[in-house]
């Protein structure tokens, strides 16, 4: 009996990072994506899982929706689809097509539903398909709290393939979460549960987003102290989303854009929520430094939720010039495993590898491992 795996892409998932949006769930968010000039993602990502996917298991039966919903994705790994399902939106996808496609793929009993997006297309695949159907996703949002993705797309395809071939046959129910749109209007990042999918047990997925939540504010306060006696007035400061460096706009006085990127230098805001754009005229202006926080539970210093700071930000800053800031309890709640990083550009992510300076408290640093 031949294996099958449904195939489904979100093509508008992830436009809005670069631009310096938050997602592209609705239509005006979409609008206002393409007015910035964002470029899709989703697809490519997919492209890539799928090429690891078939080399690895080419016996694998490829069941997509027709277009930008997954047939581009598959064409475009090289492989071809063993059958087309028709989509009703396939480039401006609503949640109601992700519904219907991973619903339809429920009813055909795929052995694994492989889906491209951020947190919204997890959402709408569980509406969709329901808590008993396998699922593995590949990350391609801009919001990544959610414990149904793999590491990134080559991790993705690779445990796909050994799920289908059955070298993996343990499975887990791992949480789907979404931001919670209270709590960020109260000045806190948050993510609301919404139901569990399984996915296959594996190293290689990403696991659920950790919040440190209110209790380390000595300890973050030290950490803000110590960062802003190392800033430099003639040094621009790239600042990445989260509330732990919030801390550090805290100290100076400051505002922050606490899912955004701001930019400070000199005590003041050079630019606040800023897009990809914004950041290349800055580094191209002056001597520019990255603060950055990892992602509780998954470790995530690029490539999750700050695609603002993109490939080329990183290049022309360069490694040296990257602060990581994390307290210790966030670096425990890793388990020993590496900081992750995830641009979309290979080379990025292998100059990336190494050791990072993290500063956990006040005058207080460590070099932790990135993977």
């Amino acid at each position: 009996m031949s294996t099958i795996c449904g195939v489904i892409v979100n093509p508008i998932a992830g436009m809005g990072g670069r631009v310096g949006l938050k997602g592209t769930d609705g239509r005006e968010a979409l609008m206002r994506a393409r007015e910035l000039g964002a470029e899709p993602v989703a697809a490519d990502r997919m492209s890539r899982a799928l090429r690891h996917l078939v080399d690895l298991a080419p016996e694998v039966l490829l069941v997509t929706c027709s277009g930008a919903m997954g047939e581009d994705a598959v064409y475009g790994s090289g492989a071809a689809p063993h059958e087309v399902l028709p989509a009703a939106h396939d480039r401006d996808t609503q949640p109601e097509d992700t519904e219907e496609a991973a619903a339809e793929m429920a009813r055909r009993d795929v052995d694994l539903l492989f889906f491209a997006g951020g947190d919204g297309t997890a959402r709408d695949v569980l509406a969709g398909a329901g808590e008993t159907i396998t699922v593995l996703g590949v990350p391609a949002g801009v919001k990544m709290h959610s414990a149904v993705f793999a590491t990134d797309p080559r991790g993705a395809g690779e445990l796909a393939a050994r799920f289908l071939r059955g070298e993996v046959d343990q499975q887990v129910q791992a949480e789907v979460m979404d931001i919670d749109e209270d709590a960020f209007r109260a000045g806190r990042v948050s993510a609301k549960l919404y139901g569990h999918m399984r996915v296959p047990m594996s190293d290689l997925t990403q696991g659920l987003k950790f919040s440190s939540g209110q209790s380390h504010s000595a300890v973050l306060e030290g950490m803000a102290a110590y960062v802003v006696e190392l800033m430099r007035d003639d040094e621009a400061y790239i600042i990445g989303p989260g509330t732990t460096t919030r801390a550090i706009t805290d100290e100076l006085g400051l505002k922050k854009t606490l899912l955004g990127v701001d930019v400070v230098q000199a005590g003041k805001v050079l630019a606040r929520d800023a897009a990809e754009y914004d950041l290349l005229r800055i580094v191209a202006e002056s001597p520019t430094k990255i603060i950055v926080t990892p992602i509780g539970g998954q470790g995530y210093v690029f490539g999750r939720g700050n695609q603002q700071i993109s490939p080329e930000i990183i290049r022309a800053v360069g490694t040296q010039d990257i602060w990581v800031v994390a307290t210790r309890d966030k670096l425990l709640s890793l388990q020993r495993r590496p900081l992750r990083v995830d641009t979309g550009d290979a080379d990025v992510d292998r100059m990336l590898q190494g050791y990072a300076r993290v500063i956990t408290d006040y005058r207080q640093e460590s070099r932790y491992p990135v993977g």
